[in-house]
């Protein structure tokens, strides 16, 4: 379950002092594509937890990520960079810690209806670079992610391999999402899902194979303008007895479950 903030909203507060309608220009003055795409990202966040899945690893973090989507190659490839900065943990990583994620992936198409893409990911730990070789925290990850639109919900599968360090094995997540419009530029979007672990966190529980944990989501994506969203969110995750992350202890606080988390996100794009 990423991600000090970065704030980057003054651009937005500019908006009300333009006379006339966003993206047109006055009587006599050619259009500006303000709102022309070029394919990246920019988001910030705060989070009460960080959950990374299924498992807290610490709480208030501040999260910044930017990728950048290539189109001119055979099919569409997003590269970017996610740096996570926990500041209350304990246990595993002694206290808050930074983690930066390096990831790649890429949009094969849709095959019979289905969406997938195939991606790629390294997780490291800034602060233990000095003893990250022989703790083997860092590491990297293959997954791949199939969705599909049902019309009435979307459907997403994820999986993900991960090649050793703090994590080994298989993870699974099947979940369903469901977008209400509120407003012209307000949604309400609902999700709930169930994951698998076929050994993921096998260096922290031995050989464990089992239901993960299960959760459920909810957001209010506001539209502030054509390219800045602004996100609050709340999330639960349950491990029930016998579950795995019930067995995973990163902050040395006792099992895991019945995690109540939330936060806020602002996207930029350009």
């Amino acid at each position: 379950m990423k991600k000090a903030i970065l704030v980057a909203t003054i651009g937005a507060l500019t908006l009300g002092v333009n006379a006339g309608d966003w993206g047109k220009a006055p009587v006599g003055k050619q259009v500006v594509e303000e709102c022309v795409d070029l394919g990246g990202t920019i988001t910030t966040v705060y989070a009460t937890d960080y959950v990374f899945k299924g498992v807290r690893w610490g709480r208030d973090a501040a999260i910044v990520d930017v990728n950048y989507t290539i189109d001119g190659l055979a099919v569409p490839v997003t590269i970017g960079a996610g740096y996570y900065n926990v500041i209350n943990g304990d246990g595993i990583l002694n206290g808050g810690f930074d983690k930066l994620d390096l990831y790649a992936k890429a949009d094969l198409g849709t095959f019979a209806g289905f969406d997938v893409a195939l991606g790629y990911t390294h997780y490291t730990f800034p602060e233990f670079r000095s003893n990250v070789s022989s703790s083997g925290l860092g590491y990297g990850e293959l997954g791949l992610e199939v969705s599909r639109s049902l019309g009435f919900v979307d459907l997403a599968y994820s999986n993900a391999y991960a090649m050793g360090g703090l994590a080994n094995g298989w993870y699974h997540q099947l979940g369903v999402t469901k977008s209400i419009s509120l407003t012209d530029n307000v949604s309400l979007a609902l999700g709930v899902g169930l994951a698998y672990s076929d050994n993921y966190w096998g260096a922290l529980t031995g050989n464990d194979s089992d239901w993960n944990h299960y959760y459920a989501t909810a957001s209010l994506p506001i539209q502030l303008n054509c390219r800045t969203t602004l996100t609050p969110y709340i999330g639960y995750v349950g491990a029930p007895n016998g579950f795995v992350v019930d067995g995973v202890n990163p902050l040395g606080d006792g099992a895991q479950s019945d995690i109540l988390h939330g936060g806020v996100s602002l996207s930029v794009s350009f």
